[in-house]
């Protein structure tokens, strides 16, 4: 599914956002990093219809993401816990998206066992803990899991690698290469090394707009720890001399 913006902005009291043109080609893995405040979740919130944009829009396969609702069904997306029905079991949970997206109990049940080696604590099909009991990490691998159910069009991710240890991260890495030239992804992460692994394209958001956007290669993740690095050093003054 192919994301573009036109004119986009989204304006608070100390902070603006601006994307005017950003173009995302269907099948993409676009990686989005910034520091905290850079603007990358109002971004995704955008995208998805959450909020209202100020000026500008989002389009999803050609039609305005604010007035229409085909590329619903065809999106998965996990912001963060607090998009769970945590009253829910994570098999609960995971049936009730399958329903969403008008997906047989047999094919739910089907596309699970893909993720048993993923979801590890309790076993899938018969999980007997509520959402809310969950360490934040199994909450997460949850609403992983429910994003990748459908096999949708669009993927979007907000910090998906945050909480997992380290053998989850890499099982979850495999899971979006698998997905990769099927799905467009769109996924915002602190974590340069994972996200430099699994997008096509990295843009770094600075103060709410884009200031850089190249294709990945074996010298991205280099680049990107200059980038932040940079920022980060004291200014070197110059010795004085002596009079």
């Amino acid at each position: 599914m192919r994301l573009t913006t036109h004119s986009l902005a989204k304006r608070y009291d100390n902070f603006d956002l601006s994307i005017p043109d950003l173009e995302i080609e269907s099948g993409t893995a676009f990686g989005l990093v910034g520091n905290n405040g850079a603007g990358k979740t109002t971004f995704l919130r955008l995208v998805l219809d959450l909020i209202r944009a100020d000026d500008g829009e989002v389009r999803l396969g050609g039609d305005p993401v604010a007035n229409t609702f085909d590329w619903k069904t065809r999106t998965g997306s996990y912001l963060g816990p607090s998009f769970l029905i945590d009253f829910l079991t994570p098999d609960e949970y995971w049936h009730f998206v399958g329903q969403t997206y008008d997906l047989s109990e047999a094919t739910v049940n089907e596309r699970l066992a893909q993720f048993d080696d993923f979801y590890v604590d309790e076993p899938i099909g018969a999980t007997t803990k509520y959402i809310r009991d969950l360490s934040t990490g199994n909450k997460n691998k949850a609403g992983l899991v429910a994003a990748l159910l459908p096999k949708p069009d669009l993927l979007i991710f907000d910090e998906p690698f945050a909480s997992l240890d380290p053998r989850s991260q890499i099982q979850l890495k495999e899971l979006l290469q698998e997905r990769r030239g099927e799905a467009t992804m769109l996924i915002s992460s602190h974590d340069l090394g994972h996200v430099t692994d699994v997008s096509d394209r990295i843009a770094i958001l600075e103060d709410g707009e884009i200031v850089r956007d190249e294709p990945t290669d074996p010298d991205t993740l280099e680049d990107l720890t200059t980038y932040f690095a940079e920022a980060i050093r004291p200014n070197e003054e110059e010795p004085v001399e002596a009079a």
